[in-house]
């Protein structure tokens, strides 16, 4: 059977270049993210920063904070059957994390980027997404990710990839970390 890895990290910290890295190897890349942006879209609103963590918050107090990790769990034992690693980016609950560990046991397990906060607000400016916006949009941001429990889930990863370099080296770092746990 193959590996389910889930990663997790502030907003800005590079889990999608993460994801980018690991979909280029080949490796299928669900995206927590991209549920919401979904839903979204779906429901026809405003892409606006504060929209996305609204309409996030709402799934979760509807339908329990682990939502978005009981809707994705089949289409992520579909990849497995063909796939020795399955990558869920976006990982920011503690909910999320139980659903995921209680589902796939011993071949599940999470990695954590980790990126100082000025440096990741920065990124946040550069890359332009709709979720994103000015400094109180960021902060607001990390505070409901937090509260989500994702500092606890950073601080138990059982791997930590440092993004505090250029892309290059970043990418390298990941393709590293990805070499190690195919092999493993």
């Amino acid at each position: 059977m193959g590996q389910v890895v889930a990663v997790c990290g502030m907003p800005g910290s590079g889990k999608g270049e993460f994801a980018a890295v690991l979909a280029e190897a080949g490796v299928p890349v669900v995206s927590m993210g991209d549920m919401i942006r979904a839903e979204v879209r779906r429901l026809g609103l405003d892409e606006a920063p504060h929209v996305f963590g609204e309409v996030a918050a709402s799934l979760r107090a509807a339908h329990g904070e682990d939502v978005l990790a009981v809707r994705l769990c089949d289409r992520v034992d579909e990849l497995l059957v063909d796939h020795p690693l399955v990558l869920i980016e976006g990982l920011r609950g503690t909910a999320e994390d139980t659903v995921f560990a209680a589902r796939w046991g011993a071949i599940y397990r999470t990695v954590a980027i980790i990126a100082d906060a000025e440096l990741r607000f920065q990124r946040t400016l550069k890359r332009g997404r709709s979720e994103d916006g000015d400094r109180a949009a960021f902060e607001a941001r990390n505070q409901r990710e937090q509260g989500w429990g994702l500092d606890a889930l950073i601080e138990v990863a059982a791997d930590k990839i440092h993004n505090d370099v250029d892309l290059p080296e970043f990418q390298g770092r990941c393709e590293a970390w990805m070499a190690a746990i195919l092999n493993a």
